[in-house]
């Protein structure tokens, strides 16, 4: 995505190619042009499904009736559109590549039970063309020329079908952070974008980190409606601020704070752009409410890489009761207690090593494992530390009881005003501040 230094015949300098949406530079393939086609076709859906016109809250429910036709023509749209090397391909599972490929496709545009959409479903799409690349979808071809026209042979126009889907159901954000994301829906254009104004690269360098592309729009531009607009037409990072001013009004440094902190950079595009591939690793593929919605089969499986670094510790992971299996309680006595004491058990029925015995609650501090009949006597025996009142001593809780009501007849209740007369009895005298 970079620009890149191609070297001419009969010179000495590198000429600077750059990349853009729409440009000749990049010519597509025949399997990108039958994806184009796919994503054509599921335009052409929405033209077939009303809206609703019924009251809402949120999103329109004719989503889920374009959701349904999608889903219903899937397997056929799939068949038609893939190239013959992946539909054929023969692997060790019993599920066919279409089908495994399928579940990725499916996920790509949004919920129909929530009607929203997220990061989570471009991350399904980006799942389904990496599929197709492991399965030999792709034609060999030059570096870095088939990731672009993956890029804006496919992925462009993805983006451009699922924000006509927000406008048109209105969907709602999945999982945003609010004003304190970087955006409610998308996240690979800024990955993209930014990498379009970086500076010119040959195919033996490494990405750069600082640096942009000579004549490329100042980042703090996107602050800049006008500019925006001229912008989006060719670059990913500005199409995707360019929504953001569709969808939301108001002073941009106010709806979209972390967009406006990152136009501050003054190292350069190159810069942001290594920025937005670590926040991606974090707020996207390290997040577990994004990922526990992600499918794994044989295609793209769950394997621990033994050679990975383990993640940095942080304070909630730190703070974590050991896992160790030997440290859980057994619970074989969990028959004898009442289901009001029951606590909230690990799966296959073991407690956790905080939960008390008794209650399954954690201990309050300085109380560790004992039930609250072996708690320590702090006050003394038979002492409540309140005038004209005693405890009974080894008991579960602390019930209290006035002189007057142990000496009572037993099962004999005292009248209102008895009990009205005991209370103002216990109370010291009170004067207001103004009484003589």
């Amino acid at each position: 995505m970079f620009p890149s230094m191609v070297q001419e015949v009969g010179r000495e300098n590198c000429a600077t190619q750059n990349y853009y949406i729409g440009s000749s530079a990049v010519q597509f393939s025949e399997t990108i042009l039958q994806l184009r086609k796919l994503l054509l076709t599921l335009g052409d859906i929405i033209d077939e499904v009303p809206l609703d016109t019924g009251p809402r809250r949120f999103g329109n429910l004719s989503f889920r009736k374009w959701f349904e036709l999608v889903e219903t023509r899937s397997v056929s749209l799939l068949e038609q559109y893939l190239p013959h090397q992946v539909r054929s391909f023969k692997h060790g599972s019993d599920v066919d590549a279409v089908t495994e490929l399928r579940a990725y496709f499916l996920g790509s545009f949004g919920s129909a039970q929530r009607l929203d959409y997220g990061t989570g479903h471009e991350l399904s799409f980006l799942a389904f063309l990496a599929c197709m690349w492991k399965l030999g979808g792709y034609l060999a071809s030059q570096p870095g020329q088939m990731e672009r026209e993956i890029v804006f042979g496919v992925i462009e126009p993805y983006l451009s079908l699922v924000r006509r889907l927000i406008l048109t159901y209105t969907l709602e954000p999945a999982g945003s952070h609010g004003v304190w994301g970087l955006d409610d829906h998308s996240f690979l254009p800024y990955i993209f974008g930014s990498a379009q104004y970086g500076p010119p690269i040959t195919d033996a360098d490494q990405v750069p980190t600082e640096g942009s592309l000579s004549g490329a729009p100042d980042p703090g531009t996107v602050t800049k409606a006008t500019q925006v607009e001229k912008q989006r037409k060719t670059n990913m990072y500005f199409g995707a601020i360019g929504f953001i001013y569709d969808v939301k009004k108001g002073p941009f440094w106010e709806h979209s704070p972390t967009l406006y902190d990152i136009s501050g950079v003054r190292a350069g595009w190159a810069k942001i752009n290594k920025g937005m591939i670590k926040m991606y690793n974090a707020e996207v593929l390290s997040k577990f409410p994004v990922v526990q919605h992600f499918p794994f089969g044989s295609v793209l499986s769950w394997d621990r890489d033994s050679d990975a670094v383990e993640p940095p510790s942080s304070i909630h992971t730190s703070s974590q009761p050991s896992r160790n299996h030997a440290e859980y309680v057994s619970i074989s006595s969990a028959s004898m207690r009442s289901p009001m004491q029951e606590g909230t058990t690990a799966p296959g029925g073991a407690q956790r090593p905080y939960q008390t015995e008794t209650t399954g609650r954690a201990p309050a501090p300085g109380m560790g494992r004992h039930p609250p009949s072996a708690m320590p006597n702090t006050r003394g025996s038979g002492s409540t530390g309140l005038p004209g009142m005693t405890a009974l001593p080894n008991r579960p809780f602390d019930i209290v009881r006035t002189e007057r009501e142990t000496t009572s007849t037993p099962h004999k209740r005292n009248s209102a005003a008895e009990t009205a007369a005991d209370l103002t009895s216990m109370l010291p005298p009170t004067k207001a501040p103004w009484a003589k």
